[in-house]
């Protein structure tokens, strides 16, 4: 399965950190994300470290963000943030032309009328090297209401 993160996310270059999704359901999710030399988060020929956290978020938003777009719709708008980071390792950064494949499961959400928060899990892996561990809480709020 390949699906494009525009169904799910509204982000774009030079901020879109996630480039398709090969895995998802309500509770968890699989992206995958070649890192370039145009990409603004690669420092030497890493992608630094705000780069792996950016890609982390935009995985776990793809779960809520599925609810929000709806496969047929993809005219929401939407806005994101992280609002707490638990627990966040880097064990070590991906490199240019790696392909960061990133792992996210939800372990809890709050939904109001005009937000959802979300407790998430995430790992970052290149190859079966593990790159990142991070859990964290997000905001999303659909603005289109």
């Amino acid at each position: 399965m390949n699906i494009s993160i525009h169904k799910y996310l509204p982000h774009h270059p030079p901020m879109q950190m996630v480039d398709t999704i090969t895995d998802i359901s309500n509770t968890h999710v699989v992206t995958e994300f070649t890192i370039t030399d145009s990409c603004i988060f690669v420092d030497e020929g890493l992608f630094v470290e705000v780069g792996l956290i950016e890609n982390m978020a935009q995985t776990c938003s793809a779960i809520v963000g599925q609810f929000l777009f709806g496969i047929e719709d993809s005219s929401n708008y939407v806005i994101g943030y992280i609002s707490a980071i638990k627990k966040l390792e880097i064990f070590t950064l991906p490199k240019v032309q790696e392909v960061v494949r990133t792992e996210a499961e939800l372990l809890s959400r709050f939904d109001t009328d005009e937000y959802y928060i979300c407790s998430m899990r995430c790992n970052a892996f290149v190859g079966d090297i593990l790159m990142a561990t991070a859990e964290m809480n997000l905001v999303i709020k659909n603005l289109t209401e």
